[in-house]
């Protein structure tokens, strides 16, 4: 099979050197301009590998086609040559000016066992074909489009001709569609130059309107970052600064307090003291001071200034790019929704013979309705299975690692089953990312969408869900739900009857959270972001280069450098802008979400969006075939989903505050139960007693004497009555007053928080003031524009009225041509 491409241009742009000619970004004059690439496969008799053939007639190289015979074409190539020439030759009637490429080189299909398994079956079975042209009946869709200069190329006037350039791609017409690249790689995709502003208007016109917006709106997001980033790193080095004068942390690390604690695990667990908790009782400190509170509302403020700022970047946007009075095309039918609304009509007619308009109804849709609400609840729930198979990896390895020998394994249980939980969590959401982006894909074809923005809008809501869940699920497990299920010493919570649900550790859940917020976070953007996004791309266009270097070249084409359209066709197909916003709302997510346990996520966000940018560029540039231009006035659906999770983020942000951190329960003791209003004593306040003989059965330590002395009561963290009372390990008062203030905080701090936030969205306009006043400007200039053009009309009319008149001699002033004079008169004073 050979390749070959077809060149063309829109317009005969400004001519320059003849020799840039050669590097394939103008046709043979050296002066007209590519600005299209079409590339499709052609029939060849000829094998090219091996001694150059002898002298003799040639195809011409106006027609590569022409190499192979008509009689070795099958019907499909038949029609297939056919349907291109038709489409050629549409473009040709509007205008557009095509040249072939000469250099007609041979691909060789691939040798892989499937495909020579294929083929011989092919062969074994083409007997078995009857010898007629194929009913081809199905693949006729009979589709109409409005008149629009960016869908020139769609044009097609036949009925048996397929409504555009996709649809042709979609059939094996051509193999490729795609405009050049021949710029934007020094000032904008170097990393050398991360220090500086984008080129926004020359990615505009470079790239189009809608890849233009998501690069503004990416500058906007991180630039909007470095404040967050500041305000994070002072909050952090606070509580690196009070960490030594917090009094909890203090208290823990006093090996003289001596608070004996009870087993983290049955058996192998025996006591151990509250000071050997040190080390993370100061580290939760620096997540855990009074400053994250300020931080979490600093956050949602900022949030909103966020998308207001964006708002009114874009708004700026709109107007310098001749947008403010762009509609959105009608959007045409998908192929394949014609594709199956033909299905339907032809079994229609052979049941009846009246002609009716059809359309697919829910009706239609309704099995792949009902796959799609299966499979997406299937997907979650493998979600939370796979959480739940991390929480027994913990169990298990953690009451593994305590029956070590090593004093060293022993000392590093819950660090090293942190770490490498959260690394395990890392590794799984990967890999179900990748998964679940082609199930989504996959249950949103199956729908049938009729529009490709119908199409684009599922897809974006079934992607967002499913990756939303599978980032954010261990998070939330360890912010709220971890350590509030295991039960008391005496009568824990046991999963499969063997597996002890998890305990927090005596400074919370809130290091740990910030443990797998971090790994999780970095581990995304580093992995995930950065190097698939590199890796990727580079390892197809590697496998497309391979492939080219199989074919077997003329002696002269052996030498020739490859052309700009032909590198071009050796890159990655443009798929969307989906991913590069998918990755963005996540990281968005991680910024906002449960920045009270992470204050630095915002700075880490800022340095990835600053490789982001270029990386980003890079591959639009260097690593993507260049994308078709098109138009678009705002982000989309997006703009929605930021505002979604920007809302969110405050009640989450409540919740972490309220439960998950120690600021709720040091707030009540200092004011409440304090006896001299300080925190000396609060750790003592929140860890409840138990008598060791209260154990079940099988359950004791094998090695009560582990501490050197006999254990008779032990401490674990919460608010119940003592063993001596007459409710032994009853919930206690304090746990319920702890518990009031809490949810009192969440209602307090949401509604404070959202208000703030729309005293912003109300405080700062959408429009700026100065694009308000041009565009009001520019309105009344084209009134005036209008009347005076009106006026020159009323003064030609009334030239010609007093001509005719004069003609008559008045005789006729009655006639309708003279009465005519007052209908303009009246319409321009209404006017």
């Amino acid at each position: 099979m050979d390749c070959s491409e077809l060149r063309f241009i829109l317009n005969s742009l400004t001519p320059e050197e003849n020799t840039r000619c050669r590097h394939g970004l103008y046709f043979q004059d050296g002066q007209r301009r590519v600005d299209y690439v079409l590339t499709y496969p052609v029939k060849n008799l000829r094998r090219a590998r091996g001694p150059a053939p002898a002298p003799g007639p040639r195809p011409s190289p106006e027609d590569p086609e022409a190499g192979s015979p008509g009689h070795g074409m099958d019907c499909h190539e038949d029609d297939k040559r056919s349907r291109r020439e038709e489409f050629e030759g549409h473009l040709t009637d509007m205008g557009l000016e095509l040249e072939k490429d000469e250099d007609v080189y041979e691909v060789k299909n691939g040798s892989s066992v499937v495909e020579k398994i294929n083929t011989f079956i092919h062969k074994v079975t083409e007997p078995l074909h009857p010898n007629v042209e194929e009913n081809r009946t199905q693949s006729l869709k009979h589709l109409s489009y409005p008149f629009s200069r960016e869908k020139q190329h769609l044009k097609c006037s036949s009925l048996s001709c397929p409504p555009g350039i996709t649809s042709l791609l979609g059939s094996g017409v051509y193999l490729a569609a795609y405009p050049l690249h021949d710029l934007m790689y020094e000032e904008w995709a170097s990393y050398s130059v991360f220090y500086k502003y984008q080129p926004i208007s020359l990615i505009r016109k470079y790239f189009g309107e809608k890849i233009g917006l998501y690069f503004a709106w990416l500058g906007v997001y991180t630039q909007m970052l470095i404040p967050a980033s500041l305000v994070g790193v002072i909050v952090f080095l606070y509580g690196c600064v009070t960490v030594d004068d917090d009094i909890p942390s203090m208290e823990i690390c006093d090996v003289r307090k001596n608070f004996t604690m009870c087993p983290l695990c049955d058996r192998v667990c025996s006591y151990w003291n509250l000071s050997s908790a040190c080390a993370t009782a100061r580290a939760s400190h620096l997540f855990d001071n009074p400053a994250t509170v300020f931080f979490s509302i600093f956050m949602a403020l900022w949030a909103a200034m966020f998308m207001e700022h964006w708002k009114r970047r874009q708004m700026r946007l709109n107007y310098e790019w001749d947008l403010t009075g762009f509609e959105e095309e009608e959007d045409h039918p998908r192929a394949e929704y014609e594709f199956r609304v033909l299905q339907k009509t032809l079994k229609k007619e052979h049941k009846s013979q009246k002609a009716e308009k059809e359309k697919l109804t829910c009706k239609d849709r309704f099995p792949a309705y009902m796959t799609n609400i299966v499979m997406m609840l299937l997907m979650i729930g493998v979600t939370f299975a796979i959480v739940f198979g991390v929480i027994l990896y913990r169990i298990s390895t953690k009451a593994a690692l305590h029956m070590s020998s090593n004093p060293t394994t022993r000392s590093n249980v819950r660090l090293t089953v942190k770490a490498t939980a959260a690394i395990i969590n890392l590794v799984v959401i990967l890999i179900l990312d990748e998964v679940y982006g082609a199930v989504a894909r996959w249950l949103t074809v199956l729908e049938v969408p009729k529009t490709d923005g119908s199409f684009e809008e599922r897809l974006i809501f079934k992607t967002f869900i499913l990756k939303f869940v599978n980032a954010f699920t261990p998070i939330i497990y360890i912010a709220f739900f971890r350590g509030r299920l295991g039960g008391r010493p005496g009568s824990y919570l046991y999963v499969f009857e063997s597996y002890r649900m998890e305990e927090c550790a005596s400074g919370g859940c809130l290091m740990e959270l910030c443990i797998q917020l971090s790994i999780t976070m970095l581990g995304k953007q580093l992995i995930q972001n950065n190097l698939f996004e590199i890796g990727v791309p580079k390892l197809k266009k590697l496998i497309r280069y391979i492939k080219s270097k199989r074919a077997s070249f003329q002696e002269e084409e052996r030498e020739k450098r490859l052309q700009r359209y032909e590198t071009d066709y050796f890159l990655e197909p443009y798929a969307g802008l989906t991913p590069e916003y998918m990755e963005m709302i996540i990281q968005f997510g991680f910024v906002t979400l449960f920045v009270a346990s992470f204050p630095l996520a915002p700075l880490f966000a800022l340095l990835n969006n600053i490789i982001e940018i270029r990386l980003d560029a890079k591959k639009f540039v260097a690593e993507l075939r260049r994308p078709v231009a098109a138009r678009a006035k705002d982000i989309g659906i997006w703009y929605n989903i930021l505002r979604g999770v920007a809302k969110v983020a405050v009640i989450v942000n409540a919740f972490v505050i309220s439960f998950t951190s120690d600021f709720i329960p040091r707030l009540v003791y200092q004011y409440m139960y304090s006896p001299d209003g300080s925190m000396h004593g609060f750790v003592n306040h929140t860890l409840s007693y138990f008598n060791v003989s209260h154990f079940q059965n099988g359950t004791q330590p094998i090695e009560p004497l582990y501490l050197g002395y006999q254990v008779e009561i032990c401490r674990y963290k919460d608010y119940r009555e003592p063993p001596w009372s007459s409710t032994p390990y009853e919930i206690s008062k304090e746990f319920w007053t702890v518990l009031a203030v809490r949810l009192a905080f969440v209602i307090v701090f949401q509604n404070v928080v959202m208000w703030m936030s729309d005293i912003v969205d109300w405080l700062i306009p959408d429009i700026p003031k100065d694009i308000s006043l041009q565009i009001h400007k520019e309105k009344i200039l084209m009134v005036d524009l209008f009347m005076k053009e009106e006026q020159g009309k009323l003064h030609v009319l009334d030239s010609l009225v007093s001509a005719a008149a004069k003609e008559h001699g008045g005789r006729n002033s009655h006639s309708p041509l003279a009465r005519s004079r007052s209908i303009p008169h009246t319409y321009s004073n209404n006017y």
